[in-house]
């Protein structure tokens, strides 16, 4: 299994993946989330009647902030040149969440997707933040990687998935 798990050395050990001779390759990741909540409180952050504020921005740019510092939130994650981060929330048909999908780019020897799932999870937290004096129930939920594309691994698209914005073999 050692042999498998990257972030393992030769006797188990956890260690940071050497990168320095990978050829820097253009890499993106799309990652997903949502944010499960009474239909009243999307309600308020749609209409911004919340009283910490815009929800959507404030979380928008929390998403961009923690895409930037991965590498000081997980411990094994190379910091690393971002490109650009993209934020994006919007309500679910359903009226009884918000969705969020972050896309994060890199010219760089190892991949985002650590970026965008700290993104996607940061933009959900701050959601949570925000609107926990009106809804104590809500639940940051499903925050995956849903695309990657770059490096050796190639492209990655989680089945199911739609409208990631990656074309076939590119």
């Amino acid at each position: 299994m050692a042999d498998e798990l990257t972030h393992l050395d030769e006797r188990g050990r956890a260690r940071m993946v050497n990168v320095g001779e990978k050829p820097v390759s253009h890499r993106v990741c799309v990652a997903r989330g949502e944010v499960r909540m009474a239909p009243e409180t999307l309600a308020r952050i749609v209409e911004g009647r919340v009283a910490k504020g815009d929800v959507l921005a404030t979380a928008r740019i929390a998403g961009i902030q923690a895409a930037k510092r991965t590498g000081e939130w997980i411990p094994l994650a190379h910091p690393m040149p971002i490109d650009s981060v993209e934020v994006l929330l919007e309500p679910a048909e359903d009226g009884a969440a918000l969705l969020i999908e972050a896309r994060v780019e890199a010219h760089w020897r190892t991949g985002v997707e650590m970026e965008a799932l700290v993104a996607a999870s940061a933009a959900g937290l701050t959601v949570y933040d925000m609107c926990k004096a009106v809804d104590r129930e809500m639940v940051v939920d499903r925050v995956r990687l849903v695309a990657k594309r770059g490096g050796k691994s190639g492209l990655f698209v989680r089945d199911g998935e739609s409208d990631v914005g990656f074309e076939e073999g590119g």
